[in-house]
C-alpha cells in the first residue's frame, strides 16, 4: 500500500532492520543467521552487525529477563556474586567514553570484546570504586567477584578489588576461577553480570551496570526500534 510504502520511507534504515531482525527471531530463526540475512539486506557494517547481536532479543525473552532483574533496595543482607571482568569492562568502557548500548532486555553491554587481552589501566580503579559505592547502596551481607583465572593478572586484579573492598568495609573477597560461567550459574546466589547466558541460567540477576551508570549520568547508545 502507497501510504505504508511511504510511512517506511520515513524510518532510519538501521531501526527497520532492528524490526525485521526481531520479526525473525520471534519466528525462531538461528540468530547468527536472522542478522546476516537482514543486515545484507540493508547493506549495513559489520561493526552494526556486531552491536544488533549484543542488543536485540525476543520480546519474551527481554520480559523474562525483566522479570528475572532484582532492584538494588531489595538485596539487603543478600549475597551478591559478581562477573567480575563482564560488570568492570562495562563500566570501563563507559568512563573511557566507548559505546556502551541499551539492549531490548534492559541490560548494558559494551562491544570492546576485550577479555583475554584485557590490562588494567588508570581508568580501572575508579570504575571498580564506582562499582562498589553501588554494592554499598544495596547493603548485601556479602559479595563474591569472580575473575577467569585464564587471563593475565587476573590473581592481582582481585587482590586489589579484596583491598578496595575491604578498604570499604564491604563484605566479601574476590578470587579467581578456571570455570566462572559455570560457578556463576551454579552458585544459587544474586549474581551481577549482563552475560547472556548466565542471566538466562540464574534465578534472580542484578543489573549492576546500569545502576552505575545511572548514578555516574552517563547514558548509554539507544538503538531505534528497540522495546521500550
Amino acid at each position: 500500500m502507497p501510504g505504508k510504502e511511504m510511512a517506511a520511507a520515513h524510518i532510519p534504515v538501521e531501526d527497520r532492520a532492528v524490526y525485521d531482525i526481531r520479526f525473525l527471531l520471534e519466528r525462531e530463526y538461528p540468530r547468527a543467521g536472522a542478522i546476516t540475512y537482514v543486515c545484507n539486506h540493508y547493506r549495513l557494517d559489520i561493526n552494526t552487525r556486531h552491536v544488533f547481536g549484543r542488543v536485540i532479543y525476543t520480546e519474551s525473552t527481554a520480559i523474562e529477563r525483566k522479570n528475572s532483574t532484582i532492584e538494588c533496595n531489595k538485596l539487603a543482607g543478600k549475597e551478591i556474586w559478581v562477573d567480575g571482568y563482564n560488570v568492570l569492562i562495562g563500566v570501563e568502557s563507559a568512563l573511557k567514553d566507548d559505546p556502551v548500548y541499551l539492549c531490548d532486555d534492559g541490560f548494558i553491554r559494551d562491544t570492546r570484546g576485550v577479555f583475554r587481552n584485557y590490562r588494567c589501566s588508570d581508568v580501572t580503579v575508579r570504575a571498580l570504586d564506582s562499582i562498589l559505592v553501588q554494592l554499598l547502596h544495596c547493603a548485601p551481607g556479602k559479595v563474591e567477584f569472580l575473575f577467569d583465572s585464564q587471563i593475565s593478572k587476573s590473581k592481582e586484579l582481585a587482590k586489589c578489588v579484596s583491598d578496595r573492598m575491604r578498604g570499604a568495609s564491604l563484605m566479601g573477597t574476590a578470587r579467581t576461577s578456571r570455570y566462572v560461567d559455570y560457578d556463576l550459574k551454579h552458585c544459587g546466589k544474586f549474581v551481577a553480570t549482563s552475560d547472556s547466558t548466565i542471566i538466562d541460567a540464574v534465578n534472580k540477576v542484578v543489573n549492576i551496570q546500569a545502576r552505575v551508570l545511572e548514578e555516574l549520568d552517563i547514558s548509554p547508545v539507544e538503538i531505534g526500534g528497540l522495546l521500550s
